[in-house]
């Protein structure tokens, strides 16, 4: 095992992701002896997954099992597969991982796949592929969206992410600015990055706490091109950092994480809102998005670039074209102030404040863990297939909040926390 006993301007590059290993398995997951851990990476992550698989097991996991993603054999499917396999999603995967996590398992999931791998590809089958996919993985989605399983993402540099970033340099640079970027905004390059983790976690829990105790009733939003009031569902519950999730185990779901988030009233969304970030989104860019909501629902969406794959994407369902979360997000994030765009959700996400279509997360109401389908629709929280995160934040966007009885305070003004 390499050792991470050096300062952090002293470490190796194996020591860093040594590091980061050691990070996503105690602080991200919190992982407990005898748990199962249930991993999804990509083949370009291969490294990374080696050094969490041997973290887990000294932190006493029974089992690590890895699913690996091959880009050239998903490309192939696309090129070759006949027309009717994009209908189809490998349900008994699915099922299968539903099962590990009701036994107890934890997941962990290392993010950093070409963000642009199935731009060229056709948006039809695109769209039908994706929809397959989260009707198959919804009964063990839900078990991570109601916070029932300790669960991370984490990031590993990639080649294809890497030139997506940083187009203008030679491969191995373009790989080492990347890996330092993700060192940087997990807090890797921090002589305690545990230590500064729980500091970190502390201060998210704070704001979360200190919005819980306004509690708003709306959010209103003003800036280049939104102009857009957002009602929060009865009885939300904003978090923040880490959670104690359903199996008792405390995590930090994302690593990076500079956000705020809560469950938003399904039918009280109306206005504009423009996007301030690219999005990618299973491996498609969508650029230049603006959308108009009325009564909660998207009546009119535009994109400058994939502008076919947006619409199939509010078309998967009725809830897809309806807001599960709002994420506030200070623009002087440590992502936002690297001035770079990851071409990452995970990454992108915590440099803005951002809306998410599609599904609520249930942990985002009071004793919504314990609620039925029916009565967290009662609550306002919306149901979908999927959940997809888009950036509006920018130093340019003021947040008001506005309290039941229609006082209005100011929350944000150009992107900073008042």
């Amino acid at each position: 095992m390499t050792t991470t006993a050096a300062p952090a301007a002293e470490r190796t590059h194996e020591q860093k992701l040594d590091k980061l290993a050691e990070v996503a398995v105690h602080v991200g997951l919190g992982l407990k002896a005898g748990q199962e851990l249930v991993m999804t990476a990509s083949l370009d992550s291969v490294t990374l997954a080696r050094r969490i698989t041997e973290h887990a097991y000294r932190a006493g996991a029974s089992l690590v099992t890895t699913l690996y993603a091959d880009d050239e054999a998903t490309l192939m499917r696309y090129h070759f597969a006949p027309d009717a396999a994009f209908d189809k999603a490998a349900g008994w995967l699915y099922d299968g991982m539903g099962t590990a996590f009701k036994s107890g398992a934890a997941r962990l999931a290392i993010a950093g796949t070409n963000p642009s791998l199935l731009s060229n590809e056709d948006p039809d089958k695109v769209g039908r592929a994706n929809r397959a996919v989260s009707a198959a993985y919804r009964p063990a989605l839900e078990l991570i969206t109601r916070h029932a399983i300790n669960w991370t993402i984490v990031s590993s540099a990639t080649p294809a992410w890497a030139r997506a970033m940083f187009p203008g340099d030679a491969p191995d640079a373009a790989i080492a600015k990347l890996w330092e970027a993700i060192f940087k905004t997990t807090r890797i390059d921090r002589d305690d990055p545990v230590g500064a983790w729980k500091a970190h976690d502390a201060t998210l829990q704070k704001r979360a706490a200190y919005l819980n105790e306004k509690r708003y009733a709306a959010l209103r939003y003003r800036g280049p091109g939104t102009d857009f009031r957002l009602g929060l569902a009865d009885d939300h519950l904003w978090l923040g950092g880490g959670t104690t999730a359903g199996n008792g185990i405390y995590c930090i779901p994302n690593m990076p994480t500079e956000e705020v988030f809560t469950t938003p009233h399904k039918m009280r969304a109306d206005g504009t809102v423009t996007a301030t970030k690219p999005l990618s989104h299973q491996g498609t860019m969508i650029e230049g998005i603006q959308v108009r909501f009325e009564g909660g629902r998207i009546v009119d969406a535009k994109a400058t670039r994939g502008q076919e794959v947006l619409q199939k994407l509010i078309d998967t369902d009725d809830g897809a074209r309806r807001l599960g979360e709002v994420a506030l997000v200070p623009h002087s994030s440590p992502i936002a102030s690297s001035g770079m765009l990851f071409y990452n959700t995970l990454f992108d996400e915590n440099a803005a404040s951002h809306i998410a279509l599609g599904q609520a997360y249930s942990s985002c109401l009071r004793e919504g863990d314990k609620m039925t389908p029916e009565e967290l629709a009662a609550k306002g929280a919306n149901d979908s297939l999927i959940h997809v995160d888009w950036m509006i934040g920018s130093a340019h966007l003021d947040i008001d909040g506005e309290t039941a009885t229609g006082a209005v305070e100011p929350l944000m003004r150009q992107g900073e926390w008042v």
